[in-house]
């Protein structure tokens, strides 16, 4: 019995679906050919090496995900109990988790309307404010969304200035550009997701890169439960379970090989979508700053109710109702129950965004027929007004 809305021919359309190659299997095969199925392995190494030369970074840690690679990421640029950490309030709630599990504060930072990312101008007046309070945070986390880069000069400014470590969270922005270079790599330490969500995958996995390369050694420690080098098992300091298998690395590696392919099979998505809708009265695409290219990750934008006849959440419903997966935005961190009392600079354009904010389906392995079943229902609506 098919679900109500929807008949039982018309196969689920996925937000994000994951979309594998040809060479993925190939790899796989190989390290159970060579029995490196434990964690670490060839895989492991080439995986980190590929994906550095992919995204300019000299060094790099392949791990169990994209939180593991932020949580160690804070913890080695020094943030530990009471310290104070800056932060997007746009964004997933693993942006903000590791801050808490090193007993941290999040202070959380508004989105600036060009980009939906950190606002630059709110980060430097928090800082400013923060430093004449004498209590400068141990670090600035700045989420890049949805497959767009921050504008990260004038925040990379103002963290020099006060002299503040800033963290990439590229979980989302592989593929994307800020003025010729890999969002990820400008800050002390970047991280990214393999999810399976993400333009390419692990199944689950990620990726902590910086420039130093005592840091990410350090890092490769702590992931193995930070033995040190010893007969026997030593350990001076507290480390965590942390690496990536051979195996799903060989996945990555294959992934690796079309990413440019994914970025523009979703870009190609955003295009449909922004062709068949832009004329829609109350729509609104989330905006591609002028200085770099967006990934389209996901396809996003906005709904005004009282020019489209609808909101957001209808929407949603809608499409729900004819098997089609859509999400609201992201819930800002400063109105989350887990997060209640934390402080907060701004939070109006994050709170506007979420509240009108949808994303449609985006995935690389999206048929046109699937863009235009989603679009078919979204004018429906638009023209019932």
């Amino acid at each position: 019995m098919s679900p109500i809305g929807h008949h039982a021919t018309d196969n689920r359309i996925y937000l994000s679906s994951p979309h594998m190659g040809e060479l993925e299997q190939s790899y796989i095969h190989e390290a159970f050919e060579s029995n490196w199925i434990a964690p670490l392995g060839p895989h492991v190494d080439a995986f980190e090496r590929e994906f550095c030369e992919a995204v300019g970074s000299p060094h790099g840690a392949a791990l169990s995900s994209g939180t593991a690679a932020l949580h160690l990421g804070l913890r080695l640029v020094g943030v530990g109990p009471g310290d104070d950490v800056l932060v997007s309030t746009f964004t997933f709630a693993a942006s903000v988790y590791p801050i808490r599990y090193l007993g941290a504060n999040p202070v959380f930072i508004d989105s600036e309307r060009a980009s939906w990312n950190m606002d630059p101008e709110l980060l430097a007046e928090t800082l400013e404010a923060h430093a004449r309070r004498g209590r400068l945070p141990k670090a600035v986390v700045v989420v890049h969304l949805y497959g767009q880069s921050a504008d990260l000069d004038p925040i990379i400014e103002a963290c020099e200035r006060y002299n503040v470590p800033l963290v990439e969270d590229a979980a989302e922005a592989l593929g994307a550009t800020y003025k010729g270079r890999t969002p990820g790599t400008l800050g002390q330490v970047g991280i990214f997701s393999f999810n399976g969500n993400k333009i390419i995958t692990t199944s689950g996995g990620g990726m902590l890169i910086s420039r130093s390369a005592a840091l990410i050694e350090h890092a490769r420690k702590l992931a193995t439960q930070a033995r040190d080098d010893a007969p026997h098992y030593e350990h001076s300091e507290i480390g965590y379970n942390y690496r990536l298998s051979n195996v799903l690395a060989g996945i990555g590696r294959g992934q690796l090989r079309v990413l440019d392919e994914r970025v523009d099979a979703r870009r190609r998505n955003f295009g449909f979508y922004q062709s068949e809708l832009e004329g829609v009265s109350g729509i609104e695409f989330m905006p591609e700053a002028a200085y770099g290219r967006h990934s389209r990750w996901l396809t996003t934008l906005t709904i005004e109710p009282e020019a489209f006849g609808a909101g957001r959440e209808e929407v949603r419903l809608a499409l729900a109702a004819e098997n089609i997966e859509a999400r609201p935005l992201w819930k800002p961190m400063h109105l989350q129950p887990v997060f209640a009392g934390a402080e907060t600079a701004g939070g109006g354009v994050a709170e506007h965004l979420f509240a009108r904010g949808l994303c449609l389906p985006s995935g690389s392995n999206l048929r046109e027929s699937d863009l235009e079943r989603v679009v078919k229902v979204i004018g429906t609506m638009a023209r019932s007004v």
